[in-house]
Parts: C-alpha cells; structure tokens; sequence
C-alpha cells in the first residue's frame, strides 16, 4: 500500500533521498516532466490545456522530525540534537531507527522530570558497552527517526510515524493519478527540509513563479484531549486552510475551494490554528507575493511516533486538490 510504504520511508530533514525515490518511480507514468533541484525537491510538472491557464504549485514536504548524533559517550551512550520540532518527553522510551538499520531505544542522563525539554540530557542506547563499539555502527552526523508502525485502526482511522507529511505526499501522488490532463499548469513540489523552515519551499517557488500556491500538509486536530484550541476533528472532512502563525490564505482561494467540495460533495471543514506552520508561507512570501492556500489533514499526536489520521479526510482531500487544479481562476 503507497501510504504505509511512504510512512515507513526513511526521510529525516535533508535526508529525503529514499522518499524522493519512492515518490518518483510512483509518478514517473503520469507526470509530463519530472526534475530533482540542488536542494533536492522533487518537481513534477503536468501541462494544463486551458487557453487562459494559471501556473499552479502544490507542495508536500517530504521530511520527517528526526535526531542527529553530536557525541559518542565513553559508556557508548549516543548523544543527539533534534531536526525539526520534537517533544522531549515523547521522545523518551522510544524507539529510533538510523539510516543504516540500527536500532536504539532514547533514554535519558537524569530523572525525566528534570529534563524540561533539553535535549543535551537524552540520549540514544543501541547496546553497545563503549564507545568503540558504538563505533563500529554509528558515527557522528548520523540521523535516525522514530520507528512506528503503519496500522489501522477503528473508525476507518490509521496511525504511523510520519504521517506528517507523507499524507501529503500519498495526496499529491494520488491527486496526479486521477486529475487526468488539467486545466491549468500544475508543478507538484515534493519539498525538502519543511521541518527546518520551509527551505525547500522557497527554492521552488522563485524557480516556479506561480499564480497560486497550495500547500498538502497535515494540521493539528483539536478533538481529543491536549494544550491546543481550536474545531479540527478527525473524519470531519478535508482542511481548507484559512490561516496559522505564519500564513492568513488568499480568501478567494478559500471561497473555491468551498465552492469546489460543495459543487462534487467533498466533505470539508475550515482549518484555522494558533500554532505551527506549513509551506504555504514561503511560497505566500516568495518573488512579489503569491496568492496563497493549503489543503490540510487533521491529525492527532503529531510530531510524534503514532500520529493518527482519518482515510476518509485524506481521499477527501485527494479529491479536492484533483478537482481544484481544474478550476477558472479570475483574479481581480
């Protein structure tokens, strides 16, 4: 299945190669012209047939959260730093996987309570009894991610680890599959380094230059029990992204988006939160500005090694963005 093999990819921040990889043997049939930039993004392009056709840039980022090894121990205890955004106390007991296979379970130098978030008191045990043996299987600059599982769950519910964004991803592959010959140019940019500040966005927007920018991420939900306000829910529908900390979206991109899902029965709520951020934003900000939107999927436990989202909000979500690229733009 392309979303549980694209969850279990190995993706950290700035090392998305296996993704990329799995992501252009899934497009290379449907895709008109496909291209890997310097940082890495992968871009795929489909020609529009419109006469008076827009320029249209999606973009899912390819990465994942991850650690990165600072230290070795004399005990062969590994010391890392984060890439991207990851709690410390969810982190701890976990289990991560590097590059090369190695698994290693987080622990931590000090009572958990008195970690306060500071990674330099975590620490990575993969067994070994010194730091020559640890040696011989990681090395300083090595990174790892959380290991978890692809499984299904009740309500038409599934959990991994990165679903954040490999959904996007699964949205944007399957969205190409179905979109046929669109009306408008659609650049499908699978982005690098998100987690780390939108960096692959940014290059991609000033190569592409479109007319209109949608960024396929995930979004907090706010339907269970946590530190976050707000109405996304799980099985509630598609996202249609109005704003967060670092984008308030074009409202004439919102209003087809809504007229898009009301006119094919695509089942859709407004995505408004206080916290975090996607690609949107840099390409909103890139050349002299881009009317920009997002495509989002409410997920719980982000940021985390079992996030949990609902198939139904990512199909519905693939519809959406298939169906929007077809869209008359008329900018006033």
């Amino acid at each position: 299945m392309l979303l549980k093999d694209l969850t279990q990819a190995f993706g950290v921040s700035g090392y998305e190669k296996e993704v990329r990889e799995m992501i252009k043997d899934a497009v290379k049939d449907c895709a008109d012209e496909v291209m890997v930039d310097a940082l890495g993004n992968l871009i795929v392009y489909k020609k529009g047939s419109a006469k008076d056709k827009k320029k249209i840039m999606a973009a899912a980022h390819m990465d994942e959260i991850g650690l990165q090894v600072t230290k070795i121990e004399p005990s062969g205890l590994i010391k890392v730093k984060t890439l991207g955004f990851l709690w410390a106390d969810t982190t701890y007991m976990s289990r991560v996987r590097f590059r090369n296979g190695i698994t290693g379970i987080v622990t931590s130098t000090t009572k958990m309570e008195n970690v306060k978030g500071d990674f330099t008191k975590l620490c990575v045990d993969i067994g070994a009894r010194s730091k020559e043996e640890a040696m011989e299987y990681v090395k300083i600059g090595d990174v790892a991610n959380y290991i978890g599982e692809y499984a299904e769950l009740k309500g038409g519910n599934i959990t991994a680890k990165a679903l954040d964004n490999r959904s996007g991803c699964y949205v944007m592959i399957k969205a190409l599959m179905d979109m046929g010959t669109p009306a408008n140019d659609v650049y499908l940019v699978f982005t690098v380094q998100e987690e780390l500040g939108c960096r692959g966005a940014k290059i991609a927007a000033q190569r592409i230059q479109p007319d209109i920018g949608i960024a396929v991420d995930i979004t907090p939900a706010h339907d269970y029990p946590c530190d976050l306000e707000g109405s996304n829910a799980l099985g509630a529908g598609t996202g249609i992204k109005v704003s967060d900390p670092s984008v308030i979206c074009d409202e004439y991109l919102i209003s087809e988006m809504v007229r898009c899902c009301e006119e094919n029965n695509i089942k859709y709520q407004y995505d408004v939160i206080d916290k975090g951020g996607t690609d949107a934003s840099s390409i909103n900000l890139s050349n002299y500005g881009v009317r920009a939107s997002g495509i989002t999927i409410v997920t719980r436990y982000p940021h985390g090694p079992n996030s949990m989202a609902n198939m139904e909000d990512i199909e519905a979500s693939v519809r959406l963005l298939a169906l929007f690229v077809n869209r008359d733009f008329s900018f006033e």
